[in-house]
Order: structure tokens, then sequence, then C-alpha cells
């Protein structure tokens, strides 16, 4: 369940960027605004990432003491 969690994340910045691509080309936004929006897409992709792997090693855990 948790490679499935991440491998949606990971979707979800991938329709993101491609979102920012979009309004670059259209220049809606500037070459600036997209590369500051993609570290900050990136920045909470690796925070949720985390919170993933820290739930299935504290279930991982869970379930070894039992």
């Amino acid at each position: 369940i948790g490679e499935k969690c991440k491998v949606s994340i990971r979707n979800i910045r991938r329709e993101a960027n491609e979102d920012l691509k979009k309004l670059l080309k259209s220049k809606e936004i500037g070459e600036d605004d997209e590369k500051s929006k993609e570290k900050i897409i990136q920045t909470i992709t690796d925070e949720h990432i985390k919170s993933v792997d820290e739930k299935v090693s504290s279930k991982e855990k869970e379930i070894m003491t039992i």
C-alpha cells in the first residue's frame, strides 16, 4: 500500500509540473516562476513521500512486535 501511495504522489507531482509547463507555454507565468513552483512542488512531494515511508516503517515495526 505504501508503494501505491508513493506512486500516486509522484503522479500528482508530474501533473502539477505539466500544468506549470502549459502556463509557461501560454505565457501566463515566466520561467523564474515555473522553476520556483517546481521546487515548491518537489519539496511538498518529498515531505509526503517521507511521511509515507515513516508510516510504513512504523507499521512494519508494529507488525514485527506482535
